[in-house]
């Protein structure tokens, strides 16, 4: 069977370009797959969401890996996650690289943060020194047992010590073996256009709804040379915006809400793999092949 990370290195040589919706859990990354879209990112934020967190560096690595696992054994396409500052030193980053692999995800990105991190669009954060950051992007590449592992250098230094520097370090991360870089939070049009010139690798540009990065079509953004996009809040913001209106007309009304969904109770477990399970109700009441043929033999 191929891997994820296997069809994700084939989508990007043979597209040149991925887009990634963000999924925090497997049922909206089923509803990616069924979209037609050809990769899941896992959200960090969404992620720590759903365990009832801020994006605040609480989750552990092994609750990040665990929901990964989750949704790529859910979707069968590849999975790229975040994997957040590696979850301490070259130690920690070669055994998230390890387990992130172990449960079928197809790359992750690892950041130059101190712990505990804080989402990238938000104030106040705090940088490693650039030879940790270095050492651990060298040991997340050393650590990989599949070498199509995508492993994505992220760098938040365009908040904290500015544009300059954030190319700087997204340059030394490809240098030092990243499969890709990833200058979070790039503040103006200009810089976003710039980042791909500038950076001498393929990069990836992270999408946020409302984010410090303004928004263009994703033709644009790949016309300017990056080679992957996500957009990690896009269905994790459109359920809590959902459930605050149905919830505010519940409360109003006291009338069940009239949803606006497509599609029937049935229908809704069918895009949850109920099409594999159904016909397992039946297949095994019966003998199989290979029994009737033992019977007849026994029998002769």
């Amino acid at each position: 069977m191929t891997s994820g990370a296997t069809k994700l290195r084939a989508q990007l040589h043979q597209d040149g370009f991925v887009l990634a919706p963000g999924a925090y859990d497997c049922i909206t990354a089923r509803m990616i797959r069924h979209a037609g879209f050809q990769a899941v990112y896992m959200t960090g934020a969404g992620t720590s969401a759903s365990l009832g967190y801020p994006d605040y560096g609480l989750v552990t690595m092994s609750e990040m890996a665990d929901n990964a696992g989750r949704i790529a054994n859910a979707v069968g396409i590849p999975v790229i996650a975040d994997a957040d500052t590696g979850y301490g030193n070259e130690l920690n980053t070669v055994r998230t690289v390890h387990e992130y692999e172990r449960r079928g995800v197809a790359g992750f990105h690892i950041e130059d943060q101190e712990m505990p991190k804080r989402c990238g669009h938000l104030e106040d954060k705090v940088l490693v020194p650039l030879d940790d950051y270095l050492a651990k992007i060298r040991a997340a590449v050393g650590a990989r047992r599949n070498p199509d592992f995508l492993v994505i250098a992220r760098t938040d230094s365009r908040a904290v010590m500015g544009f300059d520097e954030a190319i700087r370090r997204a340059n030394a991360a490809l240098a030092a073996g990243a499969d890709m870089a990833f200058v979070e939070a790039p503040q103006t049009m200009e810089e976003v256009a710039a980042v791909p010139k500038l950076v001498h690798g393929p990069c990836l540009l992270n999408m946020v709804f409302r984010g410090k990065t303004p928004l263009s079509p994703v033709k644009d953004v790949q016309a300017m040379g990056y080679r992957m996009a996500i957009m990690p809040s896009v269905l994790f913001r459109s359920v809590i915006g959902m459930c605050e209106t149905v919830l505010d007309e519940l409360r109003e009304t006291g009338v069940h809400p009239e949803l606006k969904t497509k599609f029937s109770v049935a229908e809704g477990f069918r895009r949850m793999g109920g099409d594999y399970w159904d016909p397992l109700r039946t297949k095994f009441r019966v003998p199989q092949e290979a029994e009737l043929g033992q019977a007849k033999a026994a029998a002769e």
